[in-house]
C-alpha cells in the first residue's frame, strides 16, 4: 500500500517537474520582458527623459502620413500661422500645411514632457497648453513654454477652455480655474460636485489595472510590485541557469575540466531561486492573473462592470470625480460646457452646479475620447477609437460622419474601423481626420495633407514608457504574429501561472521536505 502511494505522489511530483521545466523555460525569455518593462511602466514620469529612435522599431511605429497619433489637433493663430500638436509636440505651420518650425522650447527634454492634449488661446491672445505632465503658458519674450503650478499631485491636463477672461482647466480628477495672465496665472482647484443618483463605485477593469500596477496602494503598492517585477526578472535568470548549467557541468567533468564556479553559481541560483519563488508564489500568481484582463479578449469580460471600491485604498476617495474626467468644451451659443468622462457625457453652466448627464450619449470607446468639438448650433463631433460620431444631444440617432450612415453598435468589439486620434481643421473650413493606424484622411472631401517634413520625423522620437507598452501589451508582436497577438498576453500570463503554481508543489513535496537535495542534480 505504501508503494503504491509512493509511486502516485511521484508520479504528481513528475507531472508538476513537467509543467514547471519546460513551459518554465519558454515564458522565462517572454518574462523578463514583462519584468523589465513593468518597472519601467510603473513610473512614467520618471524614465519620460529616455526616448528611443523609432528606426529600431517594427515599420509599423515609424511616422508615416502622420499616424501613431502623432496630431491631435491644430489651432489658427492667424491666416499663414497654425500651431499643430499632439504626440510631436507643437508646431507652427502655414496654410498650406507644408513648412513647419518647432515650438517646444520650454519643454523638458522626451518625447512624454511634449505631450500635448490641448492647445487654447484666450481672448487675451495668451497661449496655453495641456501636457502630459503639466500645465504651461506661452511666454512672448522668450518665446517658450512656462510651466503653471495646479498643485501638488494633479499634473496630467486633458482640456483647456476659456469664458471671457477666465481659464479653465481639466484634469484627470479636478476643474481648475483663474483670470488668463500668462506665466503669472494662478489657478484655484475646484472639485465638481457628484452628479445626481451617485455611487461609490469604480470600474472593475481600473480596480483590475491599479492592482497589477500596485497604485491601488499608492506609493508603497508601486514599489511592492516593481519588487516583484525585479524577482520575476531573478526567477526567469536562475531558472534559465538551472535548465542548462547541469548539463554544462557533466559536459565538462567527462572533459576533466574544472567546474567549481559553474557549480557554485548553479547551486546559488537553485537555493535562492526556490526560496524566492515560494516566499512570493501568490503575489506572483495575482500579478500574473489581473495581467491578463488588461487586454483583449478577456478585457471584455470585465470593460463594463461596475464594483466598490476597495476600502482605504487609491480608488477609496472622496472626490466622486477621481481619475474620470477626460474632456472639457464650452458652447458659448448655449453658455453651457459638456465635460466628457468616463462615466459619460455631462453638461452644467457653472463649475459651482451638479453636473448633468445627458439622457442621448454619443458612442466613445473604453480608452476615452479623442476629439469633441461642436458641430453647427446644435450638434457636436465626437471621435474615439469607436470612430467618428455627429452627434445631437436631443436626438436619439447618433450618425458615422464617415460612412454617413446611422451609428450601428457592434457588440464585443471594443474599436471601430476607424481609430479616431485627433481632428484637424484647414483656414477653409475642410476637415481632416487623424486615424491611429492610418495618418491624416480628408473628412467629405477630396483634399490631400502633406507628408510629415523630415525634420519632424527626425525629432520625434518614442519614448521608453511607450516602448514598454507596446512590449508589455504584446502589440510589439503584430508585425509578426498579425491579429494573433492578443493572445501573447493571456497565454503569456497562463503559462506563468501554471509555471509559479507548479514550481511551488516542486518545492513543496520535495525540497522543503529534504533541504539537503537542494544542491544534487537531476
Amino acid at each position: 500500500m505504501k508503494d503504491k502511494t509512493g509511486e502516485q505522489k511521484k508520479k504528481k511530483n513528475g507531472i508538476f517537474k513537467k509543467l514547471h521545466r519546460w513551459p518554465g523555460l519558454i515564458i522565462s525569455f517572454i518574462l523578463l520582458y514583462y519584468g523589465i518593462t513593468g518597472t519601467f511602466m510603473n513610473h512614467r514620469e520618471l524614465f519620460s527623459g529616455v526616448d528611443l529612435r523609432r528606426t529600431v522599431l517594427p515599420d509599423e511605429y515609424e511616422y508615416r502620413n502622420w499616424n501613431n497619433a502623432a496630431v491631435k489637433g491644430n489651432l489658427q493663430i492667424t491666416s499663414d500661422s497654425i500651431l499643430i500638436y499632439g504626440n510631436i509636440g507643437v508646431w507652427v505651420t502655414d496654410s498650406t500645411f507644408t513648412g513647419y518650425r518647432s515650438l517646444n522650447r520650454g519643454f523638458p527634454g522626451g518625447t512624454d514632457n511634449r505631450k500635448v492634449a490641448d492647445i487654447h488661446r484666450c481672448e487675451d491672445g495668451q497661449l496655453y497648453a495641456a501636457t502630459l505632465f503639466g500645465l504651461y503658458a506661452f511666454d512672448n519674450s522668450d518665446s517658450s513654454w512656462k510651466i503653471i503650478s495646479t498643485g501638488k499631485g494633479d499634473k496630467r491636463i486633458t482640456a483647456l477652455e476659456s469664458r471671457d477672461d477666465t481659464l479653465f482647466a481639466l484634469s484627470r480628477s479636478f476643474l481648475y480655474a483663474g483670470s488668463s495672465a500668462g506665466v503669472t496665472t494662478r489657478l484655484n482647484r475646484k472639485q465638481l460636485s457628484a452628479p445626481a443618483g451617485f455611487r461609490n463605485e469604480v470600474g472593475l477593469f481600473e480596480t483590475v489595472w491599479q492592482i497589477h500596477s500596485g497604485e491601488i496602494f499608492g506609493l508603497p503598492g508601486k514599489v511592492f510590485v516593481d519588487l516583484l517585477g525585479v524577482l520575476t526578472v531573478f526567477l526567469s535568470l536562475t531558472g534559465i541557469i538551472y535548465f542548462f548549467f547541469p548539463g554544462w557541468i557533466v559536459r565538462r567533468t567527462k572533459k576533466s575540466r574544472s567546474v567549481t564556479r559553474i557549480s557554485n553559481v548553479n547551486k546559488w541560483s537553485l537555493k535562492w531561486h526556490n526560496k524566492l519563488g515560494a516566499w512570493f508564489f501568490v503575489f506572483l500568481i495575482i500579478l500574473y492573473f489581473t495581467g491578463i484582463f488588461l487586454r483583449p479578449p478577456l478585457l471584455l469580460t470585465i470593460a463594463t462592470s461596475r464594483v466598490r471600491p476597495v476600502i482605504y485604498s487609491n480608488l477609496d476617495q472622496p472626490n466622486p470625480w477621481h481619475d474620470k474626467l477626460r474632456d472639457l468644451i464650452y458652447d458659448s451659443d448655449k453658455e453651457l460646457f459638456l465635460l466628457s468622462t468616463s462615466e459619460g457625457m455631462y453638461f452644467f453652466s457653472e463649475p459651482g452646479e451638479r453636473p448633468a448627464p445627458f439622457a442621448i450619449q454619443p458612442p466613445v470607446s473604453v480608452m476615452g475620447i479623442s476629439a469633441l468639438e461642436p458641430y453647427g448650433d446644435v450638434a457636436y463631433i465626437v471621435g474615439s477609437f469607436t470612430g467618428l460620431f455627429l452627434w445631437n444631444p436631443s436626438d436619439p440617432v447618433v450618425y458615422n460622419l464617415i460612412t454617413g450612415g446611422k451609428y450601428v453598435e457592434v457588440s464585443g468589439r471594443p474599436v471601430g474601423d476607424y481609430k479616431i486620434s485627433g481632428i484637424i481643421t484647414d483656414g477653409s473650413g475642410r476637415k481632416y481626420i487623424s486615424d491611429y493606424d492610418l495618418g491624416i484622411l480628408p473628412l467629405g472631401h477630396n483634399g490631400t495633407f502633406p507628408e510629415m517634413p523630415d525634420n519632424i520625423r527626425k525629432e520625434s522620437k518614442i519614448s521608453l514608457w511607450s516602448v514598454s507598452l507596446e512590449i508589455h501589451t504584446g502589440r510589439i508582436f503584430n508585425s509578426l504574429l498579425g491579429s494573433f497577438y492578443i493572445l501573447v498576453v493571456p497565454l503569456a500570463g497562463l503559462t506563468g501561472i501554471t509555471v509559479v503554481i507548479s514550481g511551488y508543489m516542486v518545492w513543496r513535496r520535495k525540497y522543503r521536505k529534504k533541504p539537503n537535495e537542494v544542491t544534487k542534480y537531476e
